[in-house]
């Protein structure tokens, strides 16, 4: 029978192959070796078969022990911060950002023509969208079966937007320090300073398609997850 120690072994193997690997030296001896593209392609791999494994070793673990048990009063966290993690995350995908792999800054980019649509709330949407979305759940279930599993979400995003700006800053230099002053990593701290201007006009698209991948995980959750909640 799987236990939480179990769960805390697969979610450290998780978290070793994201912070122990790709934001590490590890991955440029890698590079040097193999070359990039057989790296991203083993490192994604590889990375998808420790998620799945953490997945399934969490829906395997019995919930026997509860650290608070579940309240109606502690989904509403959940259900409002949920609708901004899907914006975020759908609108992540929607803007050219160099924070996400693969896009490079260059000397002669326009870096305040890049913050655009969500970027203007932080520069790493999906990160955030992940962060929001494991915080979330975490108060909703009170077993430790779900603390450990989301909040292992929690942490290797969070420590991940800070590792990515150390990366970035590193391999762009003075373009993306440039983009740092006009973008924030944790959300709507540049908005409250006034370093960037939110355009209503640039959240259409990220905020209908995002409202509507949250209505669909609503409408599916109890048929993949057993519960109401999202």
């Amino acid at each position: 029978i799987l236990d939480e120690s179990m769960l805390i072994l697969a979610g450290f193997l998780f978290l070793l192959t994201h912070l122990g690997v790709s934001s590490t030296k590890v991955r440029e001896h890698i590079v040097r070796l193999v070359g990039e593209k057989v790296y991203l392609l083993t490192y994604s791999m590889v990375a998808l078969a420790f998620l799945f494994y953490f997945i399934w070793i969490y829906l395997e673990t019995p919930r026997y022990h509860y650290l608070w048990m579940p309240n109606p009063d502690l989904y509403w966290p959940a259900k409002l911060s949920m609708p901004l993690a899907c914006i975020l995350l759908v609108g992540g995908f929607m803007v050219r950002n160099p924070s996400n792999v693969g896009q490079d800054l260059s000397d002669d980019d326009d870096v305040s023509g890049l913050v655009t649509g969500v970027v203007c709330i932080t520069r790493h949407p999906v990160q955030w969208a992940i962060v929001l979305w494991g915080i979330g759940h975490v108060m909703a279930n009170g077993d430790i079966a779900s603390i450990i599993f989301f909040s292992i979400f929690v942490l290797l995003s969070g420590t991940g937007s800070i590792l990515l700006d150390l990366k970035k800053s590193k391999q762009f230099g003075r373009s993306w320090r440039q983009y740092e002053l006009l973008t924030s990593n944790v959300p709507f701290i540049a908005l409250l300073e006034g370093r960037t201007v939110l355009r209503i006009k640039e959240l259409y698209m990220p905020v209908a398609f995002g409202l509507l991948l949250y209505f669909i995980m609503y409408y599916f959750h109890e048929m993949f997850t057993g519960s109401i909640i999202v």
